[in-house]
């Protein structure tokens, strides 16, 4: 294993972690600590961004430019994901099946549109 995957890997299991915890800390009404949650949570993010940031510096990689279609991926890919989380809780929470299953199958089609977006169609 090289050293900047075994470092990505460690870096990137510790954010993840706390910004699993933060959610779980933020969102779960019986623990009692939203505010704790929220500051877990953002230290998590943040220590994701800089795991990315560090993992393409060992790797010699340029850092990422923020173009138009760069952000246009990211806001698809938020949408997306929101979407499906929705569509979800419509199902499993709010017992709505029909609307939730068609709200997950739209984030779930923006999700797929990030494929040709990103890599491109070709012959």
């Amino acid at each position: 294993m090289k050293k900047s995957s075994f470092v990505a890997m460690m870096l990137g299991t510790v954010s993840g972690v706390l910004f699993a915890l933060g959610m779980c800390m933020a969102l779960i009404p019986e623990w009692d600590s939203f505010k704790p949650g929220v500051i877990f949570g953002c230290v998590g993010l943040v220590l994701g961004i800089i795991t990315v940031m560090i993992w393409r510096k060992m790797e010699n990689k340029a850092p990422i430019k923020l173009s138009e279609k760069t952000i246009l991926s990211i806001v698809l890919s938020v949408i997306g994901a929101l979407a499906l989380g929705v569509g979800m809780c419509f199902c499993m929470l709010w017992e709505k099946m029909i609307l939730g299953v068609i709200i997950g199958l739209a984030g779930i089609l923006i999700l797929l549109s990030l494929v040709p977006l990103t890599k491109g169609i070709k012959d």
